[in-house]
């Protein structure tokens, strides 16, 4: 198993430092100027359009709605990663790992953007909804099937597969730390959970991510001010902590920026999946009127998920006081952190939260494994084959050590985003061809744009669903 780690590891190396961050940081740059930071300019647009989709009826089809999709979509974004994802990050980084993180959000919403709106314009009808993806606008944008292909397979295994492993040793974790229960328990609970809610498709995901999101997501919040509002008097003494471990001298002359730097960027991605090909398997469900509207719904779920959860987490930890020194790592360290502000109850409490946010992300990684499958077979037995082998890596998973399910995800997380960030650079144009229009549209006074892709002759590939 050691020998397994190390060659995991290795291959982990290559790809982060001398790869991945590069690409994420230099196609998310790229992004925001060709669209003029869309991230930041239509913020009032993104809030308004989760109210009011302006969804095309028809009531003889069933359609996810805008708001289900946001949902689903963040139900993958907010879990391990917002609590262990990024306690990891700072006791291996550093609170300067924090700083990265911001930034990598910041910037690579405009990818998120940029992604989701070409899942929307090459999607295709399914049975009970519209399907799409990087796989679909790899063969529809780009004629490349064999593109499509590799990533439908590699999304399956890191989502379906890896992903899911991480979630639910997080949650068995967490409660073995809170209460003491045995992992093969309470990994068996999560996965015979697992299988009774994707068996029921699509329809019933949507449903149980609307419900369990909102809540999950708000309880925390209110929660994290709580903690930041009773040490308000400690906050400018964080921000100088965390600007200073991203920049300062001393960091620079150990190395230390380089490892906030990575671990930020590292667990920034796994939390928000900006420009990772995930989102846009659930943005291309939802039922719009025009495809940058889906684009810009999905860019708020990178804020929502960096700049408000996997922000309170970080500032739970330093305002704790809790051990950075590596001798607690992952959830654990939440749950210190937060016994240490709370009391006894702060690790009952991360116990709960993990278990809401670490499932709703198991059955959203769930779906964007079935819609890859969908892509290159029809086969039923194969989806309840895949169905079957899920619920496998979440008992695997709770199993599992720690630093096994972190690196396996981290490798096929890596090849997966490098896979689709090409795709999407090749076929960015079109997306700032539709925000344009979208733009164009909005500046005559037309407050629920339609698409139409005969007044936009630029388009190019199948699109089928306009």
């Amino acid at each position: 198993m050691d020998i397994v780690n190390e060659w995991i590891s290795g291959i982990n190396e290559i790809l982060w430092s001398y790869v991945l961050i590069v690409m994420l940081l230099v196609c998310a740059i790229w992004f925001s100027l060709k669209t003029r930071f869309v991230q930041f300019r239509m913020i009032g647009e993104m809030v308004r359009l989760l109210g009011d989709s302006g969804i095309i009826k028809n009531r003889e089809e069933k359609h996810i709605s805008s708001f289900q999709a946001f949902a689903v979509s963040l139900a993958s974004r907010v879990g391990t990663g917002n609590l262990a994802g990024v306690a990891t990050a700072i006791a291996i980084g550093g609170p300067g790992a924090i700083f990265w993180m911001w930034l990598i959000a910041l910037l690579g919403a405009a990818s998120s953007f940029v992604e989701s709106t070409l899942a929307q314009l090459y999607k295709i009808k399914g049975k009970d909804s519209f399907i799409g993806g990087p796989a679909y606008y790899m063969e529809k944008g780009l004629g490349l099937r064999w593109m499509g292909v590799l990533f439908a397979i590699l999304i399956t295994i890191t989502f379906g597969f890896a992903f899911n492993s991480v979630q639910s040793n997080t949650i068995c974790a967490a409660w073995a730390g809170a209460f003491g229960f045995d992992a093969a328990m309470v990994g068996g609970f999560l996965t015979f959970f697992t299988l009774l809610i994707i068996f029921g498709g699509i329809q019933r995901i949507a449903k149980v991510s609307g419900i369990i999101v909102p809540i999950m997501a708000l309880g925390y919040i209110i929660l994290a001010l709580g903690v930041v509002l009773f040490n308000v008097t400690k906050l400018p003494e964080v921000l100088k902590l965390i600007v200073n471990n991203a920049f300062g001298w001393e960091q620079i002359a150990g190395g230390g920026v380089g490892a906030a730097l990575m671990q930020g960027i590292k667990r920034g991605l796994f939390s928000n999946e900006a420009g990772m090909g995930s989102a846009p398997n659930v943005a291309a469900t939802a039922n719009v009127s025009h495809p940058v509207k889906q684009g810009l719904i999905q860019t708020l779920g990178v804020f929502t998920d960096t700049l408000i959860i996997c922000t309170c987490t970080g500032f739970i930890i330093l305002f704790s006081g809790a051990p950075l020194d590596g001798s607690i790592n992952g959830v654990q360290l939440t749950q210190q952190a937060l016994t240490n502000e709370i009391g006894n109850s702060g690790s009952i409490f991360v116990a709960v939260a993990i278990l809401l946010f670490a499932f709703s992300s198991i059955i959203g990684n769930y779906y964007y494994g079935e819609a890859n499958i969908r892509f290159f077979t029809k086969r039923k037995d194969v989806l309840i084959i895949y169905r079957l082998l899920c619920g496998g890596m979440v008992m695997f998973g709770a199993l599992a050590s720690l630093d096994l399910a972190w690196s396996l995800a981290d490798v096929t997380m890596a090849l997966m985003t490098i896979c689709n960030l090409i795709a999407i650079s090749l076929l960015s144009k079109e997306a700032f061809l539709l925000l344009q229009d979208y733009h164009v549209q909005k500046q005559k006074g037309i407050k629920n744009p339609l698409f139409e892709k005969s007044r936009i002759p630029g388009l190019k590939g199948d699109i089928e669903c306009w």
